[in-house]
């Protein structure tokens, strides 16, 4: 069944600045037998992308969905202060000390988006394991290993790519744009996440960011246009 077919196709009332930037949480639902909560006409459609893959013998869950700015922000301002470690695009671990200001927020946004910036506010997004694959103590790393040939994820990758866009998803950050590194584990509710990508504006992300703690907030305001042009707008489009 197509992802255009009406069933698979919510239609949000719209989105305030505040939601956009995870400054507000009234579009907010939570997911059943879950503490994570999405954007309220994501529940419908995310219920029968679990429930298909189940019939594929796969458990399907989400380890993250909606993030507030507060959350966004306190993941980066630890990145920033070396607190969590900043990886490089192969998945090494960086130094930031011999790094720039400038240089270091582009090291910290291959992997994590700007607070205000993440999709994951506009509860449309899913970070995805399945739960019937993991070994016994695994630790789930999230890292692109895991979803490929070989990896823990393997099975659930390779359906999600043939099953997903039937069941109205798709993976923002399925290959390399040169902005966000790829994120197999990524899932976007496509037709909600698509009108809330349409209402996103700079000037609403200008104005969270300036008025946050935000670690590096002058580098990043300097170059808010570039930044929000190559690591927002720059994703892979649904099929």
């Amino acid at each position: 069944m197509g992802h255009n077919n009406p069933m698979y196709s919510p239609s949000p009332s719209g989105y305030s600045g505040a939601q956009l930037t995870g400054l507000a949480e009234d579009q907010l639902q939570p997911l059943p037998d879950s503490s994570l909560r999405c954007h309220g006409a994501v529940v419908q459609p995310w219920a029968r992308l679990v429930a298909a893959a189940a019939r594929a013998g796969i458990e399907l869950a989400a380890v993250s969905a909606y993030r507030s700015f507060a959350a966004q922000q306190a993941l980066w301002n630890a990145k920033w202060s070396g607190e969590r470690p900043v990886l490089d695009r192969a998945g090494r671990v960086l130094s930031l000390a011999p790094l720039s200001p400038a240089a270091r927020m582009e090291a910290i946004l291959v992997w994590s988006a700007l607070p205000g910036a993440s999709r994951h506010h506009w509860g449309t997004e899913f970070d995805v394991i399945d739960r019937a694959a993991l070994p016994a103590g695994y630790r789930v790393q999230l890292v692109p290993a895991e979803y490929q040939p070989g990896g823990v994820f393997a099975r659930l990758g390779a359906w999600l790519a043939q099953e997903m866009p039937g069941h109205g998803f798709h993976r923002p950050y399925q290959q390399d744009l040169g902005g966000v590194a790829p994120e197999p584990w990524h899932l976007s509710c496509t037709a909600v996440s698509r009108e809330a990508s349409r209402r996103f504006r700079l000037t609403q992300l200008r104005a969270a960011i300036a008025a946050s703690e935000m670690a590096g907030k002058e580098a990043v305001l300097a170059d808010l246009p570039a930044l929000y042009e190559r690591f927002v707008r720059r994703v892979a489009p649904a099929r």
